[in-house]
C-alpha cells in the first residue's frame, strides 16, 4: 500500500481518488467561524474585507453568504427573484451550489470566515499554482472560506411521508492578492446527496430543476454583465464531486478577478491547455457549461477502461455499457449551436491543446482505488522541488510554459508505471509523453495532393467515385507482349461498379482477375478498412463465456470489453468488467485475450506489417490454450465486425473450457516473450508456449500453456502475388502485464508489442526511436524516421502542428469539407460530417442532401382493405403495409367491424341510465342525480352520508337480486346502525362504521340477533373545499403571499358564499361546489351580496377587466399559473409589444392547453382545481368547466377537433382518459405503465396519439390510436425528462423538448428519422409548432423561446413581466385543417 508520505505527495501534485471531507479546509466554532441562521431564505450580515476583491472588472469590499449556496457581494434579493432562474443573475453571484436549500429543524449549519493564516493561505497558493501555471507567483493576502454542512433541500412533505434524508456538504474558499482572486469550489465524496431542488410554485407538476455553479458580475452599465457557468443538467452536477478541473476530484478551481483586464472567468487548467476564449457581455447570453457527459454514480460497480492523455499512465476511466453494434456514444446533430455543450464521457488528455473556446476545463474523473502491490513501497520520495526538477523536459518553443510534475492520475497508473519500466532502466519510470493532443475518435481526413479533402467517417457507405481514384493494374511479366495485351472488364467485377467497397480513405485497382482496395498515403490497413497513422484507437465489445474453474463451473454473458490503442509505439491497454471474481482471476493467464490487440496495432519495424495492415477490422480468432501440468484446455474465439462511424473497431468474444484455479491474493506476472506468426492465403498461424508464475507473500511458482491460433480473413485474391510483407514475421512483446481489480471488478491486460523479423534483437543495438517507441510525437502524429536516430514527427491527417503538439483541423469552420450546399457540415476531432435537413438524406457520395422518398400510403390513396372510415381505422406502418383496426364502439379484426353494446358492459353509473348508439353510448344521471353520467351524486342532498347515499342508491336499484337488494338502516345522524338485517331473508350482522360486515357476525333466520357494538366516532372526511384549501397552502408553501388565492370554508367544510382574492379587493360568490356565480364578480372596495339570505344581481355585468379577447391573426397563448396570456406572431416572429392577459383564472394553475379551431374554443388543465375547464375566445365569454371529478393532476392536455374529443394525462392517477368536447363520453384509455405521463399530442389527420413519460428510471415516448389501440413505444433511448411534445402537421413529424439531455428533437411517426434540432435549451416544459418555427416555455427563463425548424437557431425570447413559471403553450390561426373521422 502507498505510504502516508507517498499519498501526501500524490494528493499535492494533483492525484485523489475522490475527495475525502477530511480534504475540507477546516471549519467551525472551533476555527472562528461565523454561522448563519438556520432557515430557508437567510443571509449573513455584510463582512467587510481587509483590502478590496477582484471580480471580474470591478473591486468590491464586503461579501454575503447564503442559504441558498451562494456568495455575493451585495445583499440578496428574495429567493423567489433568483432561485429557480438560470445565469446571470441580477447582482455579483459567486455560487459553488446554488439551489433551494432548507437549514430549518435540525438540516445542517452553514459557517463562514475570514481566515490570514499561514496553514490556509500557504495551501490556498499551492493549490491554485498547480491548477493555474500562469499563476506560479500567485500569494494570497487574504482568503474567505464559506461551508455548507448536511444542508438539506427545500422539501414540502405531504402527509404520511418521510422527509428526505438526502444532505449536501461543499466548500468554497475566496483567496485574492492586490492584483489577482481566486475560488476553489471543494465537493467532498459522498458530500452530493441531491442534485437541484423543486420550485415553490410548481405545485404538483413534479419538476427538479438541477442546480446552478457559476459566476455572475451582475446587471452594471444598464446591461446584463457576463457569466460563467458549470452546471446546466442533473448529470453535469452529479460530476462535481467525480472531476475536478484541478487534478484532485471533487476540486474545482476559476480565476475570477485579476488587474489586467478580464472579460470572464477563467477555470483552472492542468498542463498547458490554454484558457477559454473570454465571455464580453454581449455573447453573455449563452453560456458554458463544462460537465455534460455522463458518468456513472459513486455506487456502481464499473470497469475503468478508458485511459487518460498520457497513455503512458494506465489510467482507466468508467466503463458505459454498449450495446452492439458498437456506439458508445451517440453524437447528437448540433447544425446551429453557437457553443456546443462537450461531453466528457470520453477521455480527455493530461496537458492537451483543445481547439474550442468552450473546452476551458480539464476534467479527471475519480480513480480507482490502489490495490495491493509490494513494489509500491520501492517509490521513491521526493521533496516537491526535486520532482518538479525532475519534471520531463520540453521543446524550446514551449519552455515558457511551466511544465507540471509526473502525476500518477491513478493507483493503477502507478501499478503500470513499476511494472512498465524502459528496458534497461531498473529505477526510471519511462519518460511521460507531454502535451499530447486529443486522440482521433473519429475518421480523419486526408489531404490529397490536388488539395482536396475528402469526407471520412462512413466507412459502410459509397465514396464519390473520381477517375483519380481508379487505377488498372498490370502484372509485371517478363514475357509480356504488347502487341497481343488486351484488358476486359466483361466477365470480372471492377472498380466502376464495386469501389464503395473500398474505405474512404483507399483507392481501388482493377487487376485481370477483378478490384483490390489498397490504403492512401497515411493510411493503414488491408483496404477495406483504413485508419489514420499515428493517431490512437478505440476498441469495444462483449464477452461471454462458459468455464470450468477448477471444478467450479461458471457463466457470464455480454460483458463489456474495452480497449485504447496507442498506435506510434505500439501500446494496447485492454479492460474487461463484471466477470465473475473466480473466472476473471483464472483468467489473468490467458493474455492472448488483450494479446491480439497487441499483434492488430504493434508498432512495425522497416518492411513488416501489423495485424490491421494485413486483416482489416473484419476477421476471426481462434485460440486453444492448454495449461500445464493439469492440461486443462481453454477455446477462445474473438470476432471482429468492421469498424462504425466513429472508427471503432468492434469485437465478440467467447471463451468455453476448463482453467486451473488461481487462489485469492495470488497475483500473475506474465514473461516478455516472443512469437512467431506464419502468413498465407487468408490465415496467420501461431504455435508458442507462455510461461507465468503466480506469487502471494513469499510463493511463488512457475506454470505455463501452450497456445495455438489462428487468424482468418477474407484477403482480396486478385493481388496475393503483389503482397510486400514476409511470410513469417515475429511479434516482441516487450512488456505485459495483467490484473483483476476485486472492488472494480475489471480484468485488464496492458502489453507492448512490435512486429519484425525472426531473431530480432532490437535491444542490444540502437535503433530510431520510432522504432522503440522512445520518440516524442504527438499521439495524433506519425513518427517518420530518418537517418540514424533522427525522425521527425507528422500529424495525422484532420490535425495540424508541428507533430509534437497536433490539434483539430476545423473542416468547416475553414472552408476544408465537401458538404454540398444544401447540408450542414459539423466539425469531429480530426474529421468532420454532413447533416441533412428535415426531409431529407445523405446520398451515397455523404455530402449531398437528396429528398426522401415517401412510399406509397394505402390508408392515405384508399388502397386499404379495412372496414368504412366511420367503423375502422386504417394505420399506416411504413413501406406498403397497414394494418386496421375498429373504432372504439366497434368489434372485429378491423376488416369487419360491428357495433358493440357498451350498456349491457355496465359502463355507466350504477345512478344512471344508458343508452346504446351505432359505435358509442351515452349516459344521463337518473332524477334527483347529477354528474356526467359516469359519476352521480345526489343532487338535492349533497350532504348525505355515506349510509345515507347507499340507501338512496339501493332503493333506487329495483331487485337485482333473489329477494332485492340489501337498504342499509342508517341512525339519525346518517351513520350505520351497529345491527344490519335484510328485509327480505331475515339474515343479521354487524357492520363497522364504514359499513362494511364484521367477519363471523352473521346469523341466520329465527336464530337470536348477534350482538353488536356501537361504532367508533371516526374523524369527518374532508370536504371538497378542505382538500382544495389545504393543496393550495401545500403549494404556496404554507403562507401565501397576499396577492394569491386561498378558499375560505366554514367550520362544517362548506365553501363560504362569499370568496375573495387574497388582498386584491376582487370577491364573487360561489354556489355548494365552490364554483363561481357567473355574473357576480365585484369592484374593488364593493364586495357582492352573495349571503344566504341576499339574493345575487340579476343584471349581468360587462366582462370581467381581467378578461382580454385576442385580435384576428395568428397568435400564441400560453399558461402561467394563475392566467392564460396572449403574444401575437408576425410571420413567425414574437410581436412581444402587443402581448397580454388573456384570462386571469384565480386560485387555478393551469398548466396543460390546447385549442380547438372548429368552435374557436380554448381548453385548459387546472392542478389546483383539479378540473379541464374551457372558455370562447369571443368578446365576453366565461369560462365553464366541462370535467370536475376525478382528477387529481391533470397536466397534458390535446384536442382532436376532427372527432371532437379532447385527450389528458393525469401524473397523479398515472392515466391517459379521453372524454367528448362537453366533457361526456369518458373513458380511460391507459393506467398501466405509466409513471409520470405528462405531454400529449394528437395527430387528427391520421388518427394517432402521442405521450411522454418522464420516469426517471426509464423514460420514453409512446403512441397508440385515439381509440387506444396497438400501443407502443415510440422512443426510450438517450432521452431524459421530456416535457414538451407536439406533432408537427407542416413536416408530418413528432417533435419533443427534453429537459434532461436538453435537446429539441424530432422524428417520423414511426420513430425513425429522429434527429436533434438544438442541443442547447434550458429546460423547457412546453411546445408547439407552427411554420417552420417551434416555440416553448421555458423554467429557467420563465419565457417564451423561438426556434428555428431548419437550422435549430434561437431566433427570438418573450419574458414576461411577471416573472413565474410558464407551464403549457399552443398556437391558434386562422385556419381550420379539414378531414373525415
Amino acid at each position: 500500500m502507498l505510504g502516508g508520505a507517498l499519498l501526501g505527495l500524490l494528493l499535492l501534485l494533483g492525484w485523489g481518488a475522490s475527495l475525502p471531507r477530511s480534504q475540507l479546509f477546516s471549519f467551525g466554532g472551533p476555527r472562528g467561524d461565523r454561522e448563519l441562521p438556520d432557515g430557508d431564505d437567510e443571509t449573513s450580515a455584510p463582512v467587510p474585507l481587509p483590502s478590496p476583491l477582484r471580480f471580474y472588472e470591478a473591486r468590491f469590499s464586503q461579501l454575503y453568504v447564503g442559504t441558498n449556496g451562494i456568495i455575493s457581494t451585495q445583499d440578496f434579493p428574495r429567493e423567489t427573484q433568483y432561485v429557480d432562474d438560470d445565469f446571470p443573475t441580477d447582482f455579483p453571484a459567486v455560487a459553488p451550489f446554488l439551489s433551494d436549500i432548507d437549514t430549518s429543524g435540525g438540516r445542517g449549519k452553514i459557517y463562514y470566515r475570514l481566515d490570514d493564516s499561514r496553514e490556509v493561505m500557504e495551501r490556498t497558493a499551492q493549490l491554485i499554482q498547480a491548477g493555474f501555471p500562469s499563476a506560479a507567483s500567485f500569494a494570497p493576502h487574504h482568503t474567505f472560506i464559506a461551508t455548507w454542512e448536511n444542508v438539506g433541500a427545500y422539501e414540502e412533505v405531504a402527509q404520511n411521508s418521510e422527509p428526505s434524508k438526502q444532505r449536501n456538504t461543499f466548500q468554497a474558499v475566496l483567496a485574492y492578492s492586490p492584483s489577482d482572486a481566486y475560488v476553489l469550489f471543494l465537493y467532498p465524496d459522498d458530500g452530493i446527496q441531491f442534485f437541484g431542488t423543486r420550485p415553490k410554485e410548481s405545485y404538483n407538476v413534479h419538476l427538479e430543476l438541477p442546480a446552478r455553479v457559476g459566476f455572475s458580475r451582475g446587471d452594471y452599465q444598464r446591461q446584463e454583465g457576463p457569466y460563467h457557468s458549470v452546471t446546466s443538467s442533473e448529470q453535469s452536477v452529479k460530476n462535481l464531486y467525480q472531476m475536478s478541473n484541478m487534478g484532485i476530484p471533487g476540486m474545482w478551481g476559476f480565476h475570477i478577478g485579476s488587474a489586467s483586464p478580464v472579460d470572464n472567468v477563467i477555470p483552472g487548467m492542468v498542463g498547458r491547455m490554454p484558457p477559454a476564449s473570454p465571455r464580453t457581455p454581449e455573447s453573455s447570453s449563452v453560456d458554458h457549461h463544462i460537465l455534460e457527459g455522463e458518468y456513472p454514480e459513486s455506487n456502481l460497480d464499473y470497469a475503468d477502461s478508458f485511459y487518460d492523455g498520457n497513455e503512458d499512465d494506465f489510467e482507466y476511466l468508467p466503463v458505459m455499457t454498449t450495446e452492439l453494434p458498437f456506439d458508445l456514444e451517440t453524437r447528437p446533430s448540433t447544425p446551429l449551436n453557437p457553443v456546443g455543450q462537450l461531453d466528457y464521457s470520453e477521455p480527455r488528455h493530461s496537458g492537451a491543446r483543445v481547439d474550442s473556446e468552450l473546452e476551458s476545463t480539464l476534467l479527471y474523473p475519480a480513480s480507482s482505488h490502489l490495490p495491493p502491490y509490494p513494489e509500491l513501497d520501492s517509490i521513491p520520495l521526493h521533496p516537491v522541488e526535486e520532482v518538479l526538477a525532475s519534471a520531463p523536459s520540453v521543446s524550446e518553443e514551449n519552455a515558457r510554459t511551466p511544465s507540471l510534475p509526473l502525476v500518477y492520475e491513478s493507483p493503477i497508473e502507478a501499478v503500470t508505471a513499476i511494472l512498465l519500466r524502459c528496458p534497461g532502466s531498473e529505477d526510471a519510470l519511462c519518460p511521460r509523453e507531454e502535451d499530447r493532443g486529443t486522440p482521433s475518435e473519429t475518421e480523419v481526413f486526408p489531404v490529397f495532393p490536388e488539395g482536396e479533402v475528402i469526407l471520412e467517417g462512413f466507412l459502410d457507405n459509397t465514396p464519390p467515385f473520381s477517375p483519380r481514384r481508379r487505377v488498372v493494374g498490370v502484372d509485371e511479366d517478363i514475357s509480356f507482349n504488347p502487341d497481343v495485351f488486351t484488358y476486359s472488364t466483361s466477365n470480372v467485377e471492377t472498380c466502376e461498379d464495386h469501389h464503395s467497397q473500398c474505405s474512404l480513405h483507399a483507392f481501388c485497382t482493377d487487376y485481370s482477375t477483378g478490384f483490390c482496395c489498397h490504403c492512401q498515403s497515411k493510411f493503414y490497413g488491408n483496404g477495406r478498412h483504413c485508419l489514420p497513422e499515428g493517431a490512437a484507437h478505440r476498441l469495444n465489445g462483449k464477452v461471454s463465456g462458459d468455464l470450468l474453474v477448477g471444478a467450479t463451473p461458471l457463466h457470464f454473458s455480454e460483458v463489456d470489453l474495452h480497449a485504447y490503442i496507442v498506435g506510434n509505439d505500439g501500446r494496447a491497454y485492454t479492460a474487461i468488467s463484471a466477470i465473475p471474481q473466480p473466472a476473471a482471476r483464472a483468467l489473468m493467464p490467458l493474455a492472448p485475450i488483450g494479446g491480439l490487440f497487441g499483434w492488430l496495432f504493434a508498432l512495425e519495424k522497416p518492411g513488416y506489417e501489423n495485424g490491421f495492415s494485413i486483416v482489416g477490422a473484419k476477421f476471426t480468432h481462434s485460440f486453444e490454450a492448454t495449461f500445464y501440468p493439469g492440461e486443462e484446455k481453454v477455446f477462445v474465439k474473438q470476432t471482429a465486425d468492421g469498424l462504425d462511424a466513429e472508427n471503432y473497431l468492434s469485437i465478440r468474444t467467447e471463451i468455453q473450457g476448463r482453467v486451473p484455479y488461481i487462489p485469492e491474493n495470488f497475483s500473475v506476472h506474465i514473461a516478455p516473450y516472443r512469437e512467431i506468426y506464419h502468413y498465407s492465403d487468408s490465415v496467420v498461424a501461431s504455435t508458442s508456449y507462455r510461461e507465468y508464475s503466480l506469487a502471494s507473500g513469499s510463493i511463488n511458482q512457475a506454470f505455463s500453456y501452450q497456445l495455438r491460433q489462428n487468424i482468418t480473413y477474407q484477403e482480396c485474391p486478385h493481388a496475393r502475388h503483389r503482397r510486400l510483407f514476409p511470410a513469417t514475421q515475429q511479434l516482441t512483446v516487450d512488456r505485459i502485464f495483467a490484473l483483476h481489480n476485486e472492488e472494480e471488478k475489471v480484468l485488464r491486460y496492458a502489453v507492448t508489442n512490435q512486429i519484425g523479423p525472426l531473431g530480432d534483437d532490437s535491444g542490444a543495438i540502437t535503433v530510431n526511436p520510432c522504432y522503440d517507441s522512445t520518440h516524442t510525437c504527438d499521439t495524433t502524429a506519425r513518427c517518420q524516421p530518418g537517418s540514424g536516430l533522427d525522425y521527425s514527427c507528422e500529424c495525422s491527417a484532420g490535425y495540424q502542428g508541428d507533430g509534437k503538439e497536433c490539434v483539430d483541423v476545423n473542416e468547416c469552420g475553414e472552408g476544408l469539407n465537401r458538404c454540398s450546399q444544401e447540408s450542414v457540415c459539423v466539425n469531429t476531432p480530426g474529421s468532420y460530417r454532413c447533416e441533412c435537413p428535415s426531409g431529407y438524406q445523405l446520398a451515397d457520395d455523404r455530402t449531398t442532401c437528396v429528398v426522401i422518398a415517401m412510399p406509397s400510403n394505402p390508408c392515405a390513396d384508399g388502397t386499404h382493405t379495412c372496414a368504412s372510415p366511420d367503423r375502422a381505422q386504417c394505420e399506416y406502418d411504413g413501406g406498403s403495409s397497414f394494418s386496421c383496426a375498429c373504432l372504439t364502439g366497434y368489434a372485429g379484426n378491423g376488416h369487419n367491424c360491428t357495433d358493440v353494446d357498451e350498456c349491457a358492459e355496465g359502463r355507466c353509473h350504477h345512478a344512471a341510465d344508458c343508452y346504446n348508439s351505432p359505435g358509442s353510448f351515452s349516459c344521463r344521471c337518473r332524477a334527483g342525480y347529477e354528474g356526467d353520467g359516469f359519476q352521480c351524486s345526489p343532487g338535492s342532498v349533497q350532504r348525505l352520508t355515506r349510509c345515507e347515499h347507499e340507501r338512496l342508491y339501493a332503493s333506487q336499484r329495483g331487485p337485482s337480486v333473489p329477494g332485492g337488494p340489501h337498504i342499509p338502516e342508517c341512525d339519525d345522524q346518517g351513520n350505520y346502525k351497529p345491527l344490519q338485517c335484510h328485509g327480505s331473508t331475515g339474515e343479521c350482522w354487524c357492520v363497522d362504521g364504514d359499513g362494511k360486515e364484521i367477519s363471523s357476525s352473521r346469523t341466520l333466520p329465527g336464530a337470536s340477533l348477534p350482538r353488536c357494538r356501537a361504532a367508533e366516532p371516526t374523524q369527518r372526511p374532508q370536504t371538497m373545499c378542505e382538500r382544495w384549501r389545504q393543496s393550495l397552502l401545500e403549494h404556496y408553501g404554507g403562507s401565501p403571499r397576499d396577492d394569491q388565492y386561498v378558499p375560505q370554508c366554514d367550520p362544517l367544510g362548506n365553501f363560504n358564499p362569499l370568496q375573495c382574492h387574497g388582498n386584491s379587493g376582487y370577491c364573487w360568490c360561489v354556489d355548494e361546489h365552490g364554483r363561481e356565480v357567473q355574473g357576480t364578480r365585484s369592484e374593488p372596495g364593493t364586495p357582492p351580496a352573495c349571503l344566504p339570505s341576499i339574493a345575487p344581481p340579476t343584471v349581468r355585468p360587462t366582462p370581467r377587466p381581467d378578461v382580454s379577447p385576442p385580435s384576428a391573426g395568428t397568435f400564441l397563448l400560453y399558461a402561467q399559473g394563475q392566467q392564460i396570456g396572449y403574444l401575437p406572431l408576425n410571420g413567425t416572429s414574437l410581436k412581444k409589444e402587443a402581448a397580454k392577459t388573456l384570462l386571469s383564472l384565480h386560485g387555478s394553475i393551469v398548466v396543460g392547453i390546447d385549442y380547438d379551431c372548429r368552435d374557436k374554443m380554448l381548453y385548459w388543465t387546472d392542478v389546483a382545481g383539479r378540473t379541464i375547464s374551457r372558455a370562447s375566445l369571443e368578446q365576453g365569454a366565461e369560462p365553464e368547466t366541462i370535467i370536475h371529478s376525478g382528477l387529481i393532476s391533470p397536466e397534458g392536455l390535446a384536442i382532436d377537433h376532427l372527432r371532437r374529443t379532447m385527450f389528458w394525462t393525469d401524473s397523479g392517477l398515472d392515466r391517459i382518459e379521453s372524454a367528448r368536447l362537453d366533457g361526456t363520453e369518458r373513458r380511460v384509455l391507459f393506467a398501466t405503465d405509466l409513471v409520470n405521463p405528462r405531454a400529449i399530442a394528437v395527430d387528427p389527420i391520421h388518427g394517432t396519439l402521442y405521450w411522454t413519460d418522464w420516469n426517471r428510471e426509464a423514460p420514453k415516448i409512446e403512441t397508440s390510436t385515439v381509440t387506444g389501440e396497438h400501443r407502443r413505444i415510440l422512443v426510450n433511448q438517450d432521452i431524459g425528462l421530456p416535457n414538451g411534445l407536439t406533432f408537427d402537421p407542416f413536416s408530418k413529424v413528432i417533435c419533443w423538448a427534453d429537459a434532461g439531455t436538453k435537446n429539441l428533437e424530432c422524428a417520423l411517426p414511426n420513430g425513425t428519422g429522429r434527429r436533434v434540432i438544438q442541443n442547447n435549451l434550458n429546460y423547457p416544459f412546453s411546445i408547439v409548432s407552427y411554420a417552420n418555427h417551434f416555440y416553448h416555455t421555458d423554467w429557467r427563463r420563465d419565457g417564451v423561446i423561438a426556434v428555428n425548424k431548419d437550422s435549430g437557431a434561437f431566433t427570438g425570447e418573450y419574458l414576461p413581466e411577471q416573472r413565474t413559471h410558464l407551464y403549457g403553450i399552443t398556437a391558434v390561426h386562422p385556419y381550420c385543417p379539414g378531414g373525415r373521422k
